[in-house]
């Protein structure tokens, strides 16, 4: 396996990953402006009320994209292996 292989396998691996992870972080930056926007128009300054609204969006998130994202882990695995004769040798 030459050095050009492991440097292509790892940056499809970090596009995997950010692929992967972008809905949800999205999604919990939304969640976290809007309580923003929320805490600064009626000067609520409850630690608590940033956190549960960013863990319910995320969670909620993670059941609406989480079947894809189990699609796109298993499509790089399955590439991975279907790849491997030629990592070996």
């Amino acid at each position: 396996m030459s050095p050009d292989d492991v440097i292509n396998l790892g940056a499809s691996a970090v596009y995997v990953i950010l692929k992967i992870s972008a809905p949800l972080l999205g999604i919990g930056l939304l969640a976290g402006l809007l309580v923003s926007i929320f805490q600064a128009t009626t000067q609520i300054q409850e630690q608590t009320l940033a956190f549960i609204p960013k863990i319910v969006a995320i969670f909620i998130s993670l059941v609406i994209f989480g079947p894809w994202m189990l699609t796109q882990l298993l499509d790089f695995t399955h590439g991975i292996f279907n790849q491997l004769h030629n990592f070996i040798g």
